[in-house]
């Protein structure tokens, strides 16, 4: 493609990954972080409605310009101070991680009366530039009191990034202790009523078949869709 991306490509490309995903319990999130509208609006005119950003002012200039209908996802790092600009729209945040994020996007949803869809971020990579919990800090936090006290948000799963390495080995190894963590607070009895294991955000262009044989139920594919940024 060569970078340029005709309006054609985008649909044919919304369509190719939404036909490879059918049947496989997966949603597509298309990610149109430093894409303009324009492109979000070819990609929604072929359907898609789940678009992923990872920068709070670009995702609300968009959600101001686009339409309604249109579900944004956080999928970069949030800082706590720019919460309260998404809070009243974004659908879900993937990126929670750290019990401080959590409270303070309790906290703007409760100014506001929403409940907000949060993914926990979960470090697997062995890279030390990714965020997240890793697995004891995770755990222990699911089990601590301190849950309970956010009635505002409500965390639906995990989200992981894999190493950026051409192991596929290893990729897949590291996608595949996620889906064990989530699989083993899904069969928790007695976790919190605030949460429930329903998404598993994993994978990116270059690595969503792997995730999606671990268990993905959510991809996150940009370059892919759109073209390079």
């Amino acid at each position: 493609m060569g970078g340029q991306v005709k309006e054609m490509s985008i649909k044919n490309n919304i369509v190719h990954y939404r036909q490879e995903l059918e049947g496989k319990n997966c949603e597509l999130i298309a990610v149109s972080k430093t894409h303009p509208a324009e492109k979000v609006a070819e990609a929604y005119a072929a359907g898609q409605r789940l678009f992923g950003e990872n920068k709070v002012q670009e995702m609300t200039a968009k959600y101001e310009a686009l339409p309604k209908d249109i579900q944004w996802h956080l999928i970069g790092h949030l800082q706590s101070n720019k919460v309260k600009y998404i809070a009243p729209y974004v659908s879900l945040i993937h990126s929670v991680d750290s019990a401080k994020l959590l409270e303070e996007i309790n906290k703007q949803g409760k100014k506001i009366n929403r409940v907000i869809s949060c993914l926990l971020q979960v470090h697997i990579a062995q890279e030390e530039t990714k965020f997240g919990f890793d697995e004891p800090e995770l755990l222990a936090f699911i089990a601590s009191p301190e849950i309970n006290q956010f009635t505002h948000v409500k965390i639906e799963g995990l989200m992981g990034m894999a190493t950026l390495t051409d192991n596929q080995d290893q990729v897949r190894n590291e996608f595949r202790h996620l889906k064990r963590i989530f699989t083993a607070i899904h069969r928790q009895a007695d976790k919190p009523a605030s949460v429930s294991m329903k998404h598993l955000s994993m994978g990116m262009s270059a690595d969503y078949r792997i995730a999606l044989e671990e268990g993905s139920t959510m991809v996150r594919i940009g370059t892919a869709l759109f073209g390079e940024r």
